[in-house]
């Protein structure tokens, strides 16, 4: 019996020994996946970075944004002032024409 008990506790030993080595191999090639993954994960982390940088300056220049009504406002008065000085800069101008056009028939009229 006690050969029997001794060759059963051998077989066991080594069904352990075995699961043993073929756990520490499976440990070991989850740790590689597990760094290879992490590794992948770092990349894919930076590209995404830089991926919503470049997104986010596109954004600020391709989106429309509404602008303010204050905005708009001073958009507008700035228009409108430089229409009003143009038109007073046209006055003047046409004003200058025709006094010299009167200037020169009052002149013509006088050497006549």
């Amino acid at each position: 019996e006690y050969d029997k008990i001794t060759q059963e506790n051998k077989v066991a030993k080594a069904a352990k020994d075995q699961d043993v080595k073929y756990k520490t191999a499976e440990s070991k090639a989850l740790d590689k996946s597990a760094a290879e993954m992490s590794s992948d994960r770092e990349t894919l982390n930076t590209e995404l970075s830089a991926v919503n940088e470049y997104y986010a300056k596109i954004k600020d220049r391709c989106i429309a944004k509404p602008e303010t009504y204050e905005e708009r406002k001073a958009r507008r008065d700035a228009e409108i002032q430089g229409l009003k000085e143009a038109l007073t800069v046209l006055e003047e101008e046409t004003a200058f024409v025709q006094r010299k056009r009167t200037g020169l028939r009052g002149a013509a009229l006088q050497a006549r």
